[in-house]
């Protein structure tokens, strides 16, 4: 459990920095992203992922790895406009989306290693296919839960999708930056 905890803070790392670096180009602008069109922002970067792995080509100049770092990152938008609402205007300063940031990864490492604590490190005998078709699913579970107002009669609600998306994309970017893929 030690090496996937130092495995996970350095992909997490590479996740915070190139979010801090987004905000210092762009600002705050995602706070203008109502929760559904964050959702639809994680449902391009995933099916992008999984067209590539079907063609096994790419025409544009981002690779699988910088996709599922955007859904890291577009996860921990969204928890944030879940908690705040969207905003009108560009309204966070980089320090304060970097607390926001910190505190929303802090509460899902937690529910992943609860749940690697469980589920034994299954994750590892997963192919990164695996990770994409999960994080599809959880897209659509969301989507569904957010045309019905955000109800549901017996499921978790869109903050716990998202938190799933996000860990299942750390899985894969765990898998691809340690060299740990197997052959599909």
């Amino acid at each position: 459990m030690d090496v996937t905890k130092k495995q996970f803070e350095e992909v997490i790392s590479i996740c915070r920095n190139l979010f801090h670096e987004k905000m210092k180009d762009y600002g705050s602008s995602w706070r203008i992203l109502r929760p559904e069109s964050v959702t639809d922002q994680i449902y391009i970067k995933a099916n992008r992922i999984r067209s590539l792995e079907i063609k096994k080509e790419r025409k544009v100049d981002e690779d699988v790895f910088s996709e599922f770092i955007a859904i890291v990152n577009y996860g921990i938008i969204g928890l944030i406009q879940l908690e705040l609402g969207f905003a009108e205007t560009v309204d966070l300063s980089v320090d304060k989306a970097l607390q926001l940031y910190d505190k929303h990864m802090e509460r899902t490492k937690k529910l992943m290693y609860a749940k690697n604590h469980d589920y034994d490190e299954a994750w590892r005998s997963m192919r990164v296919s695996s990770y994409t078709d999960l994080i599809l699913m959880k897209i659509y579970r969301t989507k569904e839960i957010e045309s019905n107002k955000g109800k549901t009669l017996v499921s978790e609600g869109v903050d716990a999708n998202y938190q799933d998306m996000i860990n299942y994309a750390l899985f894969g970017l765990i898998k691809l930056h340690f060299n740990e893929v197997e052959e599909e």
